[in-house]
């Protein structure tokens, strides 16, 4: 169980949502819940069918994606431990890293990432909720022909009902989020299992194939598309994977966050991924054309209640992704900026604005902008994961002072230099830079790689760093945990 604050801590450095957890109480479950919340998406669904376009047989995509999610549920187990032990979010375990006012700089970098896939997502589920909107008002079909800032009026209805409506599960706070997540992530589940059932029944069974394009590649060149097809899938987790922490800090245990990690992501995506490929191979039988798009994909059947009950998913669905992934972690992000005066709800809603006025409709509608806009996010996340599990396993042995992570004290074990460990931003700096070059470059199939390339260098550079620095300190300090 994390320790009890026994001194007082810094106003600028906590407040009541950033402090320790008392009583972690999520149950293996709950973990799981979350990790279906935030695959169940049309996003997520998407991915999915692309990963089944790439050229390759069958049985080589399920082999790449098994490879890239068991990565990925790897990766999650070992950041999930600090903020689990501590019971510390996201923002609060980079102290360690970074110093405990240097921590703004990962934290605000997460921030704003969630803050750009925030707006997008939403802009996502309101073209699912302009289904249902049209299905019972055909009158408001006027309000498609005319535009604001490159969206419809339409659009902006639906946009701003949406993000209402998350405003409103978020406002309750975390317990609320849970309870949402416990249902909406299996409810999703039952309609996509009836939805790919209707679709099978439609087409017959021997009209469907996991392959959703022509193979292309064999030998060397399947290898490497494989290859490429495994760093998609990681690259794709990266954002939730990065502030795990924000979720694994309320469970029960460790070995409950592993189990739930475990059936949440290879379980969870094996399955949803078969599922979304077997329903889009259907759409072209069915419907005359590949659909990729599961609310295009709804909105054609001829059949009301079922159109509905398919938009409400996945407005649903995106709903829980939204919150788990792009709400929750700038509520953190941003009151750990100045928690004196920004709480877990105001850092939430500064993020909610904000993805208002970068217009994600224009953003989404731009597949250049979208292909750097991934590559670029790999760049910034890839360093910061691999400084993080450095500091956690190699330099600190898993050991936490968390009186500390709190502490402006200068021999405080996270105060370094003025509350800043260059040293981290010393490393973090080249790894990502070198992954903006690789991405400004043009060379796609080494950018593919900027999450792995962005998390081996960060890693390497902390360490030698770090080794040096202790290299440097007095035996005394390093007991200590001195800066």
């Amino acid at each position: 169980m994390p320790s009890v604050l026994t001194r007082a801590p810094s106003e600028r450095l906590h407040n009541e949502d950033l402090a320790p957890l008392q009583e972690q109480n999520w149950t293996w479950y709950n973990i799981f819940a979350f990790w279906m919340s935030d695959v169940h998406s049309v996003g997520g669904y998407v991915f999915a069918g692309s990963l089944f376009a790439l050229g390759l047989s069958s049985w080589q995509v399920l082999v790449s994606l098994i490879v890239g999610i068991c990565i990925v549920n790897v990766m999650c187990n070992w950041v999930a431990k600090p903020s689990q032990q501590a019971g510390v979010p996201y923002p609060v375990a980079c102290r360690m890293a970074f110093g405990v006012f240097g921590a703004n700089v990962p934290a605000i970098i997460r921030g704003l990432i969630a803050v750009a896939w925030y707006g997008i997502q939403t802009f996502l589920a309101s073209s699912a909720l302009n289904i249902l909107l049209l299905r019972f008002f055909p009158g408001l079909g006027e309000l498609a022909h005319s535009h604001l800032l490159g969206l419809s009026y339409l659009g902006w209805m639906g946009f701003m009902i949406m993000w209402l409506l998350q405003a409103v599960v978020f406002w309750h706070g975390m317990e609320s989020i849970k309870k949402f997540i416990d249902w909406a992530g299996p409810a999703v589940y039952a309609v996509m299992f009836l939805l790919a059932g209707w679709i099978v029944w439609k087409a017959g069974p021997a009209n469907i194939s996991l392959n959703l394009g022509e193979v292309k590649y064999s030998g060397w060149a399947a290898a490497g598309m494989m290859l490429t097809a495994v760093a998609l899938v990681v690259s794709y987790f990266s954002g939730p994977m990065l502030n795990f922490g924000d979720f694994s800090r309320y469970g029960r245990s460790f070995a409950e966050v592993k189990r739930g990690n475990f059936w949440g992501l290879p379980v969870n995506f094996l399955a949803f991924s078969v599922v979304t490929v077997v329903t889009t191979s259907g759409t072209l039988p069915v419907f005359g054309q590949m659909i990729t798009d599961p609310i295009d994909t709804v909105s054609r059947i001829d059949n009301t209640l079922a159109a509905v009950l398919g938009a409400f998913t996945f407005v649903t669905a995106t709903i829980g992704i939204n919150i788990v992934a792009n709400f929750v972690s700038p509520a953190f992000d941003f009151s750990n900026v100045a928690p004196k005066h920004i709480s877990f709800r105001a850092g939430g809603f500064i993020a909610a604005v904000a993805s208002i006025f970068i217009t994600p409709w224009n953003l989404f509608n731009s597949p250049e902008v979208i292909h750097y806009t991934l590559d670029m996010l790999a760049a910034f996340i890839g360093p910061l994961f691999g400084i993080l599990l450095v500091d956690f396993y190699l330099v600190r042995k898993q050991h936490i002072v968390v009186e500390d992570l709190y502490s402006e004290h200068p021999e405080g074990a996270y105060w370094y230099q003025g509350g800043v460990n260059r040293r981290a931003l010393y490393a973090l700096v080249p790894a990502v830079l070198l992954g903006i070059v690789i991405t400004l470059s043009g060379a796609k199939g080494v950018a593919d790689f900027n999450w792995f390339i962005g998390c081996g260098v960060g890693a390497l550079c902390y360490y030698a760093l770090m080794k040096q620095r202790a290299a440097a300190l007095p035996v005394s300090a390093l007991a200590q945990g001195s800066a």
